[in-house]
């Protein structure tokens, strides 16, 4: 199993959901690109980070 923490940062809010764009570190592809998070959730927060564990 291999983990992977993606970080996010603002990107707009849309009716019912914060929009998140995935900031990749140099010279690596996106693994996920946007990510729609819900507003209740959200609130302000201007930076998500999301652990994904692969399971081989």
């Amino acid at each position: 199993m291999s983990t992977v923490i993606v970080h996010f940062e603002f990107e707009k809010e849309t009716n019912n959901s914060v929009r998140y764009k995935e900031t990749p570190e140099e010279e690596i592809a996106p693994i996920v690109g946007s990510l729609y998070v819900q507003k209740w959730f959200a609130s302000t927060t201007k930076s998500i980070d999301i652990t994904i564990d692969k399971k081989d």
